[in-house]
C-alpha cells in the first residue's frame, strides 16, 4: 500500500505541474524553423546534396513534419527561394523610391541591391545552385514571378521621370538596366576568392567592398545620363 500511495503522489504532482500535459505544437513556428533550417542545409549543400534528416535535427523536429508541411524536398527548397527572394523585394520597397528623385532612386536602388548581397551570401550560393538546376524550381513559382513585375514597373516609371526631368537618356531597357545593377555586385560578391586569388588582392576587405560599392554606383549612374 504505501509503494501504491507514493505512485498516486508522483501522478498528482505530475498533473499539477503540467509534466504530464500534451504540448500544443505552433504550425507558424515549426513551419519558420524548417525553412531556416533549411535554408542553411540548402545552402551549404545544395539541393542535390541537402538531407531531409538533418533539416529535422537542425530544425529539431521530427522529419516527418517536414514531408506534413511542405510535401517533398523540392518543394521545401522552393519554399526557401522564395522566402529569399522576398527578401530582398520587400527591401525594395521600404526604399519608398517612387517619391524620390530619378537620380536620387536609382541611386539608392544600386546600393541597396549591393547592401543586401553583401549582408546575405547564401542568396548568392542558393542562386547558383538553382541555375545549376536550370531554374527549374524559380520557373514553376508565379509567386517569384509576381514578385518581380511591380519592381520592372517601378523602374520603368523611375526611368521615364529621369527622361522628363532631363538627367536620364532615353531608350533604356528596366530589365536590362535592372540585371546590370544586380549583376555588377553579384558577380563581385560570387566570385570574391577567385578575383582576389587572380589580382592578388583581398576584396573580401571592407575597403575593397566600399571601393566596388562607389564604383558600381559611378558606372551605372554615368550610363543613364544624356
Amino acid at each position: 500500500m504505501p509503494k501504491q500511495r507514493s505512485t498516486k503522489q508522483r501522478s498528482t504532482k505530475e498533473r499539477s505541474n503540467g509534466a504530464a500535459k500534451p504540448q500544443r505544437r505552433d504550425p507558424a513556428a515549426t513551419r519558420n524553423k524548417l525553412l531556416t533550417a533549411a535554408r542553411r542545409e540548402f545552402a551549404k549543400n545544395g539541393l542535390a546534396g541537402a538531407r531531409v534528416d538533418e533539416i529535422a535535427e537542425r530544425a529539431g523536429v521530427n522529419k516527418q513534419l517536414v514531408y506534413h508541411y511542405f510535401g517533398d524536398k523540392d518543394a521545401l527548397y522552393l519554399a526557401v527561394l522564395e522566402w529569399v527572394y522576398e527578401e530582398i523585394r520587400t527591401q525594395e520597397r521600404k526604399l519608398n523610391l517612387e517619391g524620390l528623385p530619378p537620380e536620387r532612386a536609382i541611386k539608392k536602388l544600386i546600393e541597396s541591391s549591393f547592401d543586401h548581397l553583401a549582408l546575405h551570401p547564401d542568396f548568392i550560393v542558393l542562386l547558383n545552385d538553382e541555375n545549376r538546376n536550370g531554374a527549374r524550381h524559380v520557373r514553376a513559382s508565379p509567386r517569384i514571378e509576381d514578385m518581380h513585375s511591380p519592381l520592372v514597373s517601378m523602374v520603368s516609371k523611375i526611368l521615364k521621370e529621369g527622361v522628363r526631368a532631363g538627367t536620364f537618356r532615353r531608350g533604356i531597357n528596366p530589365v536590362h538596366l535592372y540585371i546590370s545593377i544586380a549583376g555588377l555586385s553579384y558577380f563581385f560578391f560570387s566570385n570574391t576568392p577567385t578575383l582576389s586569388a587572380i589580382f592578388g588582392k583581398d576584396l573580401s576587405s571592407v575597403a575593397a567592398k566600399r571601393a566596388r560599392r562607389k564604383h558600381v554606383v559611378d558606372l551605372v549612374m554615368q550610363a543613364l545620363r544624356p
